[in-house]
Parts: C-alpha cells; structure tokens; sequence
C-alpha cells in the first residue's frame, strides 16, 4: 500500500533565553553567545508537522488537514505564540528552550492526539537557515 506524507505549516512568535542555571553568567555567554541575553530574544518560528502513512480508501486522505490545523492550533500556537517560551510555558520551567528541545516537546504533544499508525515529524525552523527535525527517536 502506498504511504503519502501530508504536511501543515503554521507559525508562532515566541521569546526565550538559552541558559544552563548550573553555569556561571560567563559560561552561559561563551556557550550561547547573545541567545543567553538575560532579557531575552525572540524568533519567528515556522513549524511544520508531518503525517505519514496510507491513503485510506474511503476519503483519500492519509489524515483530515482540518483536524490536524485544529490540534495544532490547539496544542503548539495557542500555547507558545507571543509568549516567553521560559517564562510562560510550563514544559520549559526546567528544560532549556533550545530549537532541539522545542521540537521534542512539540512532538510529545501532537503524538498522543493523531492515530498511533501515522507516521509524524516535527520541522522546525528558528531562522530561515536554521531548522531542526524530529520523528520521536
């Protein structure tokens, strides 16, 4: 059976600041240059969100695009749009908001809400040039 992978874009503007509480103001500098400024920057985030899996025969459609905006809208932009991603959202009260962490928590939040069989991917991009991507491994 073919598999055809079903993608949604959206975005979210959001603020953070990298930095290890365990380091010294100077060490969180050398490691995350201007990202560790203690009162933040932010980012345009572009998001995309990947569902992977069979055409099912009686729809066409590997998932329903509507369902998957609404869980989206619901899950990641609702919470982390025009917020302080350490401030504001509670999966980074103890977790640095690196790019790599972001997409990880976002994952773990679509992944209980879209069927098991689907395959799903988060990309996300902090800059047009720098993107991460995550499938769950």
């Amino acid at each position: 059976m073919n598999k055809v992978t079903v993608c949604r874009k959206a975005h979210f503007n959001a603020a953070h600041k990298l930095y290890n509480s365990d380091w010294t103001d100077a060490r969180n500098t050398l490691v995350f240059g201007k990202c560790s400024n203690p009162n933040f920057h932010g980012h345009n985030y572009e998001l995309i969100v990947s569902v992977k899996g069979p055409i099912h025969p009686e729809t066409g459609f590997v998932m329903d695009m509507k369902e998957l905006k609404k869980i989206m809208n619901e899950e990641i932009i609702d919470v982390f749009d025009h917020k302080n991603l350490n401030e504001e959202v509670a999966e980074f009260e103890n977790l640095n908001p690196t790019a790599e962490n972001i997409s990880v928590v976002i994952w773990n939040k679509l992944r209980p809400l879209i069927d098991k069989k689907l395959e799903l991917t988060v990309t996300l991009y902090e800059t047009p040039r720098n993107f991460v991507i995550f499938s769950g491994e």
